[in-house]
């Protein structure tokens, strides 16, 4: 169960870069807050998908979907996860767009961020719809500039 707290999106600043670490303990809590929060789009690159992960999050994305947010999930194809989660990929690929989240396929995809607003951008080695027992860290940057950034760098401005 992830607990949420109410929005705390502030207004950027090109004087005044605010940045924040997590880790695999503290990093959920603060996402699924920022989704929660969503007003416009919240894009996902997380190269897995295990049921754990997606089944905490998708409360929050069907909410956000149904109140006309675009959610966008770039991941594996389920042909490249291990042989033992292919069926668990598949099933979360087909709830997640049941729930009306478009899904992007890109071969090889090992990068783990989101996007939020084109605004709030996470980015680091935590796997986010899929971690499950390793350290790992994200960190959380409220940034037009650097989410734009972001968004020009990877190519993904024609889908979002």
């Amino acid at each position: 169960m992830i607990l949420r707290l109410p929005c705390r999106f502030k207004s950027s600043s090109p004087e005044f870069l605010t940045s924040r670490l997590y880790n695999e303990r503290t990093f959920y809590g603060a996402f699924a807050d920022d989704l929660a929060c969503c007003q416009r789009e919240a894009l996902i690159e997380s190269p897995f998908l295990t049921t754990r992960r997606v089944r905490e999050l998708l409360p929050i994305i069907r909410e956000i979907t149904s109140r006309g947010i675009q959610v966008t999930v770039n991941t594996r194809h389920p042909q490249e996860h291990e042989v033992y989660l292919r069926a668990e990929a598949e099933n979360w690929i087909g709830l997640l767009q049941s729930s009306g989240v478009e899904i992007l396929f890109t071969g090889g995809h090992h990068r783990k961020f989101a996007i939020f607003d084109r605004k709030i951008l996470y980015e680091g080695s935590l796997n986010i719809l899929s971690q499950n027992d390793s350290s790992e860290i994200m960190r959380r940057t409220e940034s037009v500039e650097l989410t734009q950034q972001m968004i020009e760098f990877i190519g993904l401005g024609r889908f979002i």
